[in-house]
């Protein structure tokens, strides 16, 4: 194993390993090898090992027992949401399944959105709409196209669809710079959210919904094909 520099040595082993986990270098279900022989295999110290197995678990990817050992917990039987980022970061493959899971809560949340929007809410999205008009990039316009989509959630009144939403961006945000195609032009970024939130506004819940079907298939298609997949 190659040592590892000694800058922020902790954040450095702990990325090292979950890439070892993800790639079956450590296979799921199985004891980690004795701390000591561990540690000097990545050329660390017993300390850092155990802080980087601290943040670990607590993402859990690893479950530690007194008196048997570190084991590799089976993350895709038992893991959550939020180890999403860290598997988007491993393989761009999960953004297939991420952007399927995009279009199905997507079209609920617009479609309840238009049922329970409330008159503050209606004002938030109009304004949250139009920042993405007058945003100075296709950076700042894909930020102002998120916020867009987080008040919608909100709008839902079921906080689970926030949390969802925010999942989703959790996930999408580590490679968000290979998917700004669709935000560049900023105006037609506009025009093409701006049917999903007027349906919304009106209280629409079949516009909404179809509105945001087109949406969400559309920036998709754009965001893969930037990525030269073919969708």
């Amino acid at each position: 194993m190659t040592t590892l520099p000694r800058e922020t040595i902790v954040d450095v082993l702990e990325n090292r390993l979950r890439e070892d986990i993800f790639s079956g270098r450590h296979p799921t279900g199985t004891l980690l090898p004795p701390e000591r022989q561990l540690a000097e295999g990545y050329g660390v110290t017993r300390t850092t090992l155990k802080h980087a197995f601290g943040r670990l678990v607590q993402a859990g990817l690893l479950e530690t027992r007194h008196g048997v050992g570190t084991r590799v917990r089976d993350f895709a039987r038992f893991g959550g949401a939020d180890l999403l980022p860290m598997l988007v970061r491993h393989s761009p493959d999960w953004l297939d399944e991420v952007f399927e899971v995009r279009r199905t809560v997507g079209t609920l949340i617009a479609e309840r959105a238009a049922q329970t929007v409330t008159p503050d809410q209606r004002i938030e999205l109009t304004d949250l709409l139009a920042e993405i008009a007058d945003a100075e990039d296709g950076d700042a316009a894909q930020l102002a196209d998120v916020e867009v989509h987080r008040a919608l959630a909100r709008a839902t009144g079921n906080r689970v669809y926030s949390l969802l939403t925010n999942t989703l961006f959790n996930a999408y945000l580590p490679v968000r710079s290979h998917l700004v195609a669709p935000f560049l032009d900023v105006a037609v970024a506009h025009a093409r959210l701006a049917p999903v939130v007027q349906a919304v506004l009106e209280g629409d819940a079949p516009a909404a919904r179809t509105a945001a079907e087109e949406y969400l298939e559309e920036t998709e298609q754009i965001m893969l094909e930037n990525l030269g997949v073919n969708a």
